[in-house]
């Protein structure tokens, strides 16, 4: 018996010490190598960019609507091998404006047609393999404040980066370029109000975390009312209309994409300010689900809002290369006008796309390809997302 006890230990510790090395792995290995395949960037040759194109495009001010970099065990001060947007390529790309969104719940399996909001979320997992602190592990109110105070952190650590919470912050950050100073300025959000955990003194918390941009759904209907890629299409709850009159009525911007057609038409009925669509196609260009139908594209366009237009297959139907994204701006321009559109690129968001931040000089030459001139550029490249910020974060 004493041998057969110590026999069975030793099989035990055996177990766990390969438990202990398979933990240890996972989390050394298993972050990066995820992140890299959700996010891969096609190989390719340099994208043509004109001499005209290169002048032009150092002149303007470009802005980005969303990105989510902060979801990934990265240090974005770095120029990575992987992904799509740091830093030093937001410097390459001479991008002015960026929007980094936290990502807090994902369903398995998510698709663009219908999820449930009971299904296994992906991010408990990725912020376990990740090693984000155990308070995120439960809460999705936790992985906002995370991920908030992530960029924090990377903007201590890089001067080139002011985490933007007023018009002020946002007048600084302009005024450093004029002086002609690599500064960027970075614009908390979230991607979904779910975040919230259905308690409308969460958001206060947010907002002292430097949030300003609230996205009111992702791929699952919530609290607030139902997403576009739900199972219901619902429209605004009664605590989704508390939440939005509290965002609506502080310095604040509401972000539309992901939610359920109903919700953008109860949004739009019952506030008076620019709404934005961070990130996504339009159906004139690309029929898909994940695009909104284009009478509510330009009812938000009514509104003095933007809708920012992201490069990846399924909002833009494959055709990702620069020539390919400019082709799609231009349809948006024609349905909504040249005031109305703007970046969003979608950047780390777990997609592929033909291009990262640090070219988007070849979006520039695309869009003069494509017969625009310089002030519909400038608009769309960052002026119009100035014009929206500069109203909001105003008051």
């Amino acid at each position: 018996m004493y041998r057969f006890l110590v026999w069975l230990a030793r099989i035990v510790l055996g177990l766990v010490v390969l438990a202990i090395i398979g933990v240890i792995g996972f989390w050394t290995f298993a972050p990066a190598y995820v992140g890299a395949q959700r996010n891969n960037v096609l190989d390719h040759d340099p994208f043509p960019v004109s001499e005209e194109a290169a002048a032009l495009h150092d002149t303007l001010i470009v802005g980005d609507w969303h990105a989510d970099p902060l979801l990934w065990k990265r240090d974005l001060t770095e120029r990575g091998d992987w992904g799509q947007v740091d830093i030093p390529r937001l410097v390459e790309g001479n991008v002015a404006l960026q929007v980094f969104t936290a990502v807090t719940k994902s369903p398995a399996g998510q698709n663009y047609e219908e999820n449930s909001a009971e299904t296994m979320d992906n991010i408990t997992l990725l912020a376990f393999g990740q090693r984000w602190p155990m308070r995120t592990w439960t809460s999705l109110m936790e992985r906002a404040v995370y991920q908030a105070q992530k960029l924090h952190g990377f903007a201590e650590a890089d001067p080139r980066l002011t985490v933007i919470e007023s018009a002020a912050d946002l007048d600084a950050v302009l005024e450093a370029r004029a002086a002609g100073e690599d500064a960027i300025g970075g614009i908390l959000g979230i991607e979904g109000a779910h975040a919230l955990e259905g308690n409308i003194d969460n958001l206060d918390r947010l907002i002292a975390e430097g949030h300003r941009l609230f996205g009111l759904h992702h791929f699952f209907d919530n609290a607030l009312g139902g997403s576009l890629h739900g199972e219901g299409q619902a429209g605004l709850s009664d605590f989704g209309r508390e939440v939005v009159t509290r965002v609506a009525s502080g310095p604040y911007i509401l972000d539309l994409a992901h939610s359920s057609p109903q919700v953008v038409r109860d949004v739009i009925e019952m506030t008076d300010i620019p709404l934005v669509v961070s990130h996504t196609g339009v159906t004139t260009f690309c029929e898909t689900q994940r695009n909104l139908p284009d009478d509510l594209m330009q009812a938000v366009a009514q509104t003095g809002g933007t809708i920012g237009i992201g490069y990846w297959d399924e909002v833009a139907c494959g055709q990702i290369t620069p020539e390919g994204i400019a082709s799609m701006i231009a349809a948006a321009v024609e349905l909504l006008g040249e005031d109305h559109v703007s970046l969003g690129s979608d950047f780390d968001g777990s997609v592929e796309t033909a291009f990262d931040t640090s070219e988007l000089a070849a979006l520039t030459h695309a869009l003069l390809a494509q017969g625009m001139n310089e002030d519909q550029i400038a608009k769309i490249m960052g002026g119009n997302m100035v014009r929206v910020l500069r109203a909001r974060l105003g008051g």
